[in-house]
Order: C-alpha cells, then sequence, then structure tokens
C-alpha cells in the first residue's frame, strides 16, 4: 500500500501529468483538496472508489484516511492543486505518514505560475532584463515570513517576481515594490490561471489598485518585473549561428565535416 501525492495542477483538468493520472486511475481511494482541485479530475477515479473531500478535515483526520487504506491494503492517491514543492502543507503530512510507516510517492504538478506565464504568452525570463523567477508570498494568517524573506530583499536583485497567496496584500505588495522596481514596472494579475473564469489584469505597480476588479479576492497570482512588458531584449546565443553545441556544428565545422563530440 502506499500514498501517492500527486499534484493535480493549476485547474484545468487536463494539465495533470500521465504519471498523475494513472496513479489516480489505480487508487480505490482518492483524498482531494476540493477547494482547489476540480472536480473532472475525479472522472480518473475507480468506478467504486472512496472519494473524500479533505477541504473540511485537519491534518490528524487526513491522517486518519491514510492509516485506515493502509491497513485495508489499498492505495491512497492524495490530491493537491499545482505543484507540491511549494505551499502545499505536503511536509507534514509526510512527517506524520514516515512516524507510523506508511510509504509515499510524490508526482509533480504544473505550477500556478507556469500555467499564469502561458496565459500571458509570456518568458519570466529574458537574456539581459531577468534571469531569475522569485517564487514567494506575503504573511498571512496562517504562515508568517522569515525575518530576511521580504518583497524589498528579493526585489534588490531584479528578478521577476511572482507572489502567490498574496492578492489581499496587494497595496503592501505596491508599497514595497515601487521603490525599488519603479512606478512604471509592468505587473499582471492572473486569476484562476487555467480555470473557465480565468481572468487577467494588465497594469504597472501605480496603476494596478484601480485595475483590479471586483470578486478577485483570492486564488489569484501577482507577477512584477520588467519582463512583462518588455520587447527590447537581447537574443539568446542558444540558437546564434556562431554558438558552438554538441548537437549542431558551428558553419566552420559543418564545412569541414567535423563533429563536437
Amino acid at each position: 500500500m502506499t500514498v501517492h501525492f500527486i499534484g493535480a495542477g493549476p485547474g484545468a483538468p487536463d494539465l495533470i501529468t500521465l504519471r498523475g493520472r494513472d496513479l489516480i486511475a489505480a487508487s480505490p481511494v482518492c483524498l482531494y483538496a476540493g477547494s482547489l482541485v476540480p472536480e473532472e479530475i475525479l472522472a480518473h477515479c475507480p468506478p467504486d472508489a472512496r472519494i473524500v473531500n479533505t477541504a473540511p478535515l485537519d491534518l490528524d483526520a487526513i491522517v486518519e484516511e491514510c492509516r485506515v487504506a493502509h491497513e485495508a491494503g489499498v492505495d491512497v492517491a492524495r490530491l493537491h492543486s499545482g505543484d507540491l514543492s511549494v505551499w502545499s502543507a505536503m511536509g507534514e503530512q509526510l512527517r506524520r505518514l514516515r512516524a507510523i510507516d506508511i510509504p509515499y510517492t510524490v508526482t509533480p504538478g504544473v505550477p500556478s505560475f507556469a500555467a499564469a506565464a502561458a496565459s500571458l504568452g509570456t518568458e519570466l525570463t529574458l537574456p539581459g532584463v531577468a534571469q531569475s523567477v522569485v517564487l514567494t508570498r506575503t504573511p498571512g494568517r496562517a504562515t508568517t515570513m522569515p525575518e530576511r524573506e521580504t518583497l524589498a530583499n528579493f526585489a534588490a536583485t531584479g528578478a521577476t517576481l511572482a507572489i502567490h497567496l498574496s492578492i489581499q496584500n496587494l497595496d503592501m505588495v505596491v508599497e514595497e515594490l515601487s521603490p525599488i522596481y519603479g512606478a512604471d514596472c509592468p505587473v499582471a494579475v492572473i486569476y484562476r490561471a487555467s480555470w473557465p473564469d480565468e481572468r487577467v489584469i494588465h497594469a504597472t505597480l501605480a496603476t494596478i489598485a484601480d485595475a483590479m476588479e471586483a470578486g478577485i479576492e483570492r486564488t489569484a497570482l501577482i507577477l512584477v518585473g520588467r519582463v512583462l512588458a518588455q520587447q527590447d531584449f537581447d537574443e539568446s546565443r542558444l540558437y546564434s549561428t556562431d554558438y558552438e553545441r554538441r548537437f549542431r556544428p558551428t558553419s566552420a565545422q559543418s564545412g569541414n565535416g567535423a563533429t563536437e563530440q
């Protein structure tokens, strides 16, 4: 018996890995975060599967479901939204499972920041503009932030910021970032990326507060950085004609029959 932790993707039911889909189909028990995971994904469950919405459950109750399944010798598909590596609360569940010797696996999913960038049709790293993406958040009711992990510290690098779980703190985000990025720095707010009711708001740090639409109070990602509106950027050397790659020799090499090893 194994508990399979599966990243169910950002929202669109077909944005799930083949491995994740197959594990769901093979698991007699499915525990899913009903407030964030689309019910369409549950169609992959076996017809007689025990399906439990964990949204109203606490940690003890979730682990108890796993323990009961372990005693029965049946696999569990544990579905979380997005990818499990960030803000999934998977770590505390794994700690509990290790303590009672219940085996588990982890299958990654499509993260929300990647779905948001796809909706924008934007690369978050552009040569000469930004080569780093910082995934961060602001303090919330459930989680505080370490002292050094401030928006100002991250902004000082000039990286593209993907600010999660923070739409309720938008005014604070603008206040902290404007002195560093400048009031004209592009901002995009992506509400429910990849869901049917997705909404995208383009603005700047100076205008984003006024541009916000009613009803966007959660499940929204804030992207901040010059890459969001940059057209004047260097081309990557990756596809340059004089850039030597193992599988694409330069013109000079091609002419003399040489190949890079």
